[in-house]
């Protein structure tokens, strides 16, 4: 399939690459999100959105998580022309996240009366998820600023170099650092090729008085193109498995164009307890597709989603705030903050308006401001109300609300999640849209009947689980008779997908993982018949898994090419 032009971002990987730029080719650039090697960094499952409008147009929401000393913090994104630039808010991940995770749910039945109770139907139904301001400079010299100023808790800087200069890193590297932006030396050789192409550098840094507390997402708004992100540059320092989160926003379903889709084998997803090796699953069936799949976890109507971002109760209780008079009323005008207190934005309003009492810390004022405050006697000098909600507009609300705007404003939202390592990151995902697809629900149901009899406890008896594709799955007491590292594939189908059609199955595992199941149910059932105690996953493997290893070369390995 031939790619049309992409728009690559990468979220703020481990000291890594991050980019988002407009180019009439499949994209090859990257950026990065630089940081000091010497200093402890811990950087969490990167989330990115994007959406892409009616009119062509692509936004993308990049979460940047950071922990390091703020003086040290430099993201750098070389970028085409100049997007327009704002914030975000951690509070619309959590929430998109919470509203479109799997979720792998078992509801239990009784037969028979086990030793330690009275059988029957249980009434449980478990569910799990596996769950700054100067004017831009006139052209002249090897910079050129072509932006400048201030969003959120960052400065940022958009710099243009002189394409004759010498060494444009060099100059590019020598002119942030002379000018307050930390950038070590390990970022040459990754802006190199990127630079030399004729790309702007945007820079970011915290503003003074900001620690890498108030980090929060970056919004930025450009024009055609396809989202992508710039894997290979973050290989310099990703970490092992590295969890890649992606919502792509359209008006059909988002595809992997030039990843493999991946259809995961839910055997080996262990439905006691999906959260403990839901992601082991996944890590190990983007291993099979050499590091290069996707899982759609979710593909539905974004409208039927709901107002998860920026929900209907917020908007009641912030229009209700607006609509009062809090004139002699500071005291009470704080308490009725309190839902949105731990919103981004909200910690830095308060430290401007609030002083903390005598002898109580800044943090611990700032933490919980209401445990502090006597309302007949704290002074409020300095708390003005009015003032307080417009800036609490600009800083918190708004970019709640227009990033709710984004899933508004289009039909379809895909949901698509990986892992990745180092050595994995040769290749550069770009997602396309695909109007042949059905919806993917993030919903997963199963009935587990547990076959009690007088002689054994209900938490040691077998079971069985059937699941919706009308698979049976048997085991016995708490523990998961299939291990993830074991002979069944973590894929039951790889599949190529472009813009039309079903796509092309690369790797059909369907029968081979449903033959190995009857087997390993026929041992269950034999163990049950003859009194015995069988201990599932214990590494006692079926016979058949061994075949079944040799026969599709699947034996548990961390690399293997398609």
């Amino acid at each position: 399939m031939e790619l049309r032009a992409t728009l690559p971002v990468a979220a703020g990987l481990v000291c890594a690459a991050v980019t988002l730029l407009m180019s009439p080719s499949p994209a090859e650039a990257c950026g990065g999100f630089f940081c000091d090697n010497s200093q402890p960094v811990n950087q969490q499952a990167e989330r990115i959105i994007f959406a892409q409008q009616p009119d062509g147009s692509v936004d993308a929401v990049i979460q940047i998580q950071y922990q390091g000393p703020s003086e040290q913090f430099a993201w750098m994104l070389p970028v085409t022309g100049s997007p327009e630039i704002s914030v975000s808010s951690n509070a619309a991940f959590d929430r998109i996240q919470q509203a479109t995770n799997p979720l792998y749910r078992l509801t239990t039945t009784v037969e028979g009366t086990c030793a330690d109770s009275g059988g029957g139907r249980l009434s449980s139904d478990g569910t799990s998820s596996a769950d700054a301001g100067v004017p831009p400079s006139e052209p002249g010299g090897e910079v050129t600023v072509v932006d400048r100023g201030s969003v959120g808790p960052y400065d940022y800087v958009l710099i243009a170099l002189d394409p004759e200069a010498m060494d444009l890193v060099a100059v590019a590297i020598t002119w942030l650092r002379d000018n307050g932006y930390d950038v070590p030396e390990m970022s040459s050789e990754v802006l190199r090729p990127y630079l030399e192409s004729g790309m702007n550098l945007l820079t970011f840094r915290l503003t003074k008085g900001n620690d890498a507390g108030s980090i929060r997402p970056v919004r930025l708004s450009f024009g055609n193109g396809l989202p992508s992100i710039p894997i290979r540059p973050t290989a310099v320092a990703a970490q092992p498995d590295m969890g890649i989160m992606v919502w792509v926003l359209g008006a059909e379903r988002a595809i992997p164009a030039n990843y493999r889709s991946l259809e995961l084998n839910e055997v080996l997803i262990n439905w006691l307890r999906p959260n403990s090796n839901y992601n082991d699953v996944v890590t190990r069936a983007a291993n099979e597709a050499n590091g290069q799949g996707f899982v759609t976890e979710h593909s539905g109507s974004a409208p039927e989603l709901g107002r998860v971002i920026w929900q209907d109760f917020e908007a009641t209780q912030w229009a209700d705030l607006q609509s009062q008079d809090w004139t002699d009323r500071e005291g009470e005008f704080l308490g009725s903050l309190s839902s949105f207190a731990n919103l981004d934005g909200m910690r830095e309003l308060f430290a401007a308006s609030l002083t903390p009492p005598a002898g109580v810390d800044e943090d611990a004022f700032l933490s919980c401001i209401t445990c502090y405050i006597d309302y007949a006697e704290t002074d409020f000098e300095g708390l003005e109300p009015a003032a307080f909600l417009t800036a609490m507009q600009a800083d918190v609300i708004d970019p709640l609300v227009e990033t709710q705007a984004l899933f508004d404003s289009t039909t379809i939202t895909t949901r698509l999640y990986t892992t990745m390592s180092a050595d994995e990151m040769t290749m550069d995902p770009v997602f396309d849209f695909n109007a042949d697809l059905g919806p993917v629900s993030n919903q997963h149901d199963a009935d587990r009947i547990i076959e009690c009899s007088p002689s054994i406890a209900q938490s040691e008896a077998p079971w069985r689980i059937l699941l919706e594709d009308g698979q049976t799955i048997r085991g016995w007491g708490t523990t998961w008779p299939f291990e993830v590292d074991g002979a069944m594939p973590a894929n039951s189908r790889i599949v190529r997908v472009g813009n039309e059609g079903e796509g092309e199955v690369v790797e059909d595992n369907v029968a081979a993982i449903s033959a190995a199941l009857t087997e390993h149910n026929a041992t269950v059932t034999m163990a049950r018949g003859t009194g015995c105690s069988v201990s599932p996953g214990s590494g006692s493997a079926s016979p058949l898994f061994g075949l079944f290893a040799v026969a599709l070369g699947l034996v548990a390995a961390r690399r293997r090419r398609n």
